[in-house]
């Protein structure tokens, strides 16, 4: 079965840099911050950031750990030169090491998670300083996944991809010139040395990508997947996945108790007076 992911470069770039826009100056903004990480992800909503809300209002952060690969670097400072925005470089080691030094024999996972909610305490603490709100860099790949890490990399004010699949990301890089080595380096989140997300997840977008959007756009039941040509192993592992991390996806429930509650009834923008 064909599967096409193909997007309307253009078309997106446009809606999504009105979305920045509009959600920036609504709120009474007109900056904002982005972890810039040097991956593919990072930099599509830092060149969309920079295209709505001109590039001396968007601040790029690097935050290096002392095992961070130095492509990372190297590929943010590209970025930054090529959208040319202000940027600083808070390194986060002296951050994250008294912690894990606490655990001993704590799993790169932990570490990982404690270093992406240290990189989101930097992003919201220059947000305060530059008075820009923080941008959100995860793809709908990666939501729906739960392959994201709670009120760490998952935390913003608001994501310009998060509707949009790895493969679809890609394809709005190639748009924004971002260079070839940023988009065709393997995904990484830069947690360890040799991480690379395909690796962890056990396969790759390109193929995950696919399913997901037959069991989430197209409202697809697995034996129909089945049919499309996926095994039903790998359909059982993603179903699975996608289902136990709806908990990362919304806010956190509330108990109701009274008729109008935050996240039952208290809904929509009216409500607020927007």
């Amino acid at each position: 079965m064909e599967i096409n992911l193909s997007i309307d470069a253009n078309l997106v770039r446009k809606v999504l840099k009105e979305f920045i826009r509009s959600e920036i100056t609504r709120v009474g903004f007109s900056r904002a911050v982005i972890n810039l990480s040097g991956g593919v992800d990072s930099a599509v909503s830092f060149g969309l950031s920079a295209e709505a809300l001109g590039p001396e209002n968007v601040l790029a952060i690097r935050c290096p750990y002392k095992t961070s690969s130095p492509d990372s670097l190297k590929h943010a400072q590209i970025l930054i030169d090529q959208f040319g925005c202000p940027s600083v470089t808070i390194p986060i080691t002296d951050m994250v090491d008294p912690l894990i030094t606490l655990g001993p024999g704590m799993s790169e996972i932990r570490k990982g998670n404690i270093m992406a909610r240290a990189r989101m305490i930097v992003a919201y603490d220059q947000s305060a300083a530059f008075e820009g709100l923080v941008i959100g860099t995860g793809n709908k790949t990666e939501i729906l996944l739960g392959y994201t890490t709670l009120y760490g990399d998952s935390a913003c004010a608001l994501n310009p991809i998060g509707d949009l699949y790895k493969t679809q990301v890609r394809q709005m890089a190639q748009a924004l010139e971002i260079p070839d080595a940023i988009i065709a380096k393997p995904p990484s989140a830069d947690l360890w040395t040799g991480q690379t997300d395909e690796g962890e997840l056990g396969f790759s977008y390109a193929e995950v990508d696919k399913l997901l959007y037959l069991l989430v756009d197209q409202r697809y039941h697995p034996e129909e997947c089945v049919e499309a040509g996926f095994s039903e192993k790998f359909i059982r592992l993603v179903y699975e996945r996608v289902r136990r991390n709806q908990f990362k996806r919304v806010l956190p429930p509330i108990a109701k108790l009274s008729g109008r509650t935050v996240g039952y009834d208290f809904l929509y923008l009216r409500d607020w007076g927007t």
